[in-house]
């Protein structure tokens, strides 16, 4: 990974190179491995983030066909 430094601006830099490793999931994942996670348990959470993925999905194809209106109280 690789974040270039403009006219010496380091904290800009540094910004995006948080922002980057975000996405990349870094951060999620030296916290998933900062203790031991049994097998049983990973298989669960990792079919709890499908499930929450795919309603997202689904929420969002929705939404943009028209068929649902986002809640009110909730920013869209």
């Amino acid at each position: 990974m690789q974040v270039v430094v403009r006219d010496n601006n380091v904290d800009q830099a540094l910004r995006a190179l948080k922002k980057k490793l975000q996405r990349e999931g870094v951060f999620r994942e030296m916290k998933l491995r900062n203790y031991y996670e049994k097998p049983s348990e990973k298989k669960a959470r990792q079919k709890a983030e499908a499930v929450r993925r795919a309603r997202k999905l689904a929420r969002k194809r929705a939404q943009r066909e028209g068929g649902i209106v986002a809640a009110p109280g909730r920013p869209s």
